[in-house]
């Protein structure tokens, strides 16, 4: 649900941090340790660093609206409620999940009574932004325009795909990076030494090392580092009886067994995991090819979508190099149907894997693309009269059919007349690469060209 923003008539303090609140309850230990000041966060240099556009925005005091766009765990919640803080300005919490109509008109209500006494905006975040529609996203646009309210978005999609051009064109984009190893150790090292918020009173001891590996399978996400090393602790903790608990590597990865692959299989993380698939079978390298292939599949990537990009790859990327590949990659295809998870993976990886080291060549595809070219620019080109169908006496009376040459009479089937409009006479799309399969191909046709008979003969 949305929270309300504070008491319009003052009697409320205007603006109290989350965290602060929250430290004596008993709540995660991310939670508890989200930075009450901007001094206290770590990573994002690029945005909060001296003269960087965020820091000068802080400091000036001129805060505009926002859309925060990073992956998990690097910080854009809390990020959002510094902002509000440091502004001075209130600060209400709006999920795209968790939040309808209702919510937001009630938030609205309160924000103009806060603006009528204060003449001051309410910063409304709104979380996971990306799953309003279009419609809902409309909502925000005349409240953003009439300075009613300073909206910071946070999304972990690309917002050029999922956030609409009005709201985009008034508010600033900026982009989180996930967290690096360095980040998460550090923000790891002052949870346990916090006695009020962190993990302090248990006095675990960790080397580097330990956090490091906290920190590798967190994979520059704080939430899960902080909540790894929360569980981490607790079973040191509980094991180590009169001595003083110390974290080691199997505490750690009994703590991490659970952590869930990075992979969103509808947003941008699909489009960039698939490309990187793509790209690693058209760059022959089969290694990467199945290292990014069972990304996806062990992040829930529907199977046969990817059955399908290997079809699609084997006729576009492979072609007629090895005539082949297309034939392994639709039996795949029916193999992933006939015999399901978890088997299926044997052979979509036999398919990655010969399609990856097949010779490429994309001429077909090529050919293709150019003579659609063609036929959109030149429109419906009137068919040649001798490649016409002549069923009737009318049309054969026409000359429809006439000086057609059947290419079975002739001892190399070929054929005088040409088989193109007039308007693209001598037009050529399809020129083989010489790679695998297609060297052949090449040489019939260079033959073919060689003893083509002269239409003036």
């Amino acid at each position: 649900m949305a929270s309300r923003p504070p008491d319009p008539t003052g009697q409320d303090q205007l603006f109290v941090h989350t965290a602060a609140k929250v430290r004596a309850e008993k709540v995660p230990l991310a939670e508890r340790m989200r930075p009450r000041t901007l001094d206290e966060y770590v990573g994002q240099e690029h945005l909060l660093g001296p003269g960087r556009l965020l820091r000068e925005m802080v400091d000036g005091q001129a805060v505009s609206s926002l859309v925060l766009w990073g992956p998990p765990g690097s910080g854009k919640t809390t990020l959002a409620h510094l902002v509000a803080e440091a502004a001075g300005l209130p600060f209400v919490s709006f999920s795209a999940v968790l939040s309808g109509v209702k919510e937001l008109r009630a938030t609205l209500a309160d924000a103009r009574i806060y603006r009528q006494r204060t003449g001051q905006p309410t910063v409304l975040f709104v979380d996971e932004i990306h799953r309003f529609n279009k419609a809902q996203q409309d909502a925000f646009l005349p409240h953003v325009e009439q300075g009613l309210i300073i909206l910071i978005g946070a999304t972990t999609e690309n917002p050029s795909f999922e956030v609409i051009g009005p709201l985009l064109s008034r508010a600033k984009v900026l982009t989180l990076e996930a967290l690096q190893p360095e980040h998460l150790v550090a923000i790891l090292r002052r949870a346990l030494g916090d006695e009020d918020a962190g993990l302090g009173k248990l006095e675990v001891e960790a080397d580097d090392a330990v956090l490091g590996a906290i920190a590798g399978y967190a994979q520059g996400d704080a939430r899960i580092a902080l909540n790894t090393l929360e569980v981490a602790a607790t079973l040191a903790a509980q094991h180590a009886q009169q001595k003083a608990p110390r974290l080691d590597a199997r505490l750690v990865q009994e703590a991490a067994q659970h952590k869930a692959i990075l992979y969103d299989k509808a947003g941008e993380e699909h489009y960039n995991v698939i490309s990187a698939f793509i790209k690693s079978l058209r760059g022959s390298d089969p290694d990467a090819a199945l290292y990014w292939m069972l990304r996806m599949l062990e992040g829930g990537e529907d199977i046969l979508f990817i059955a399908r990009r290997m079809v699609i790859f084997a006729a576009e990327d492979v072609g007629n190099a090895d005539p082949q590949a297309l034939s392994l990659a639709v039996a795949a295809k029916d193999a992933v149907h006939f015999v399901g998870l978890p088997e299926a993976r044997i052979p979509l990886a036999q398919a990655a894997t010969y399609l990856a080291t097949a010779p490429k060549s994309n001429a077909s595809y090529a050919a293709m693309k150019a003579a659609r070219e063609d036929v959109q620019r030149h429109g419906p080109l009137p068919v040649p009269l001798h490649l016409r169908n002549a069923p009737t006496k009318l049309m054969q009376d026409l000359g429809y059919g006439k000086g057609y040459e059947y290419a079975h009479d002739d001892p190399d089937s070929l054929v005088s007349h040409a088989h193109l409009p007039d308007a693209l006479a001598g037009r050529r799309y399809y020129e083989p690469s010489g790679r695998g399969h297609e060297a052949e191909i090449a040489r019939r046709m260079h033959e073919r060209d060689a003893k083509k008979p002269d239409p003036a003969d």
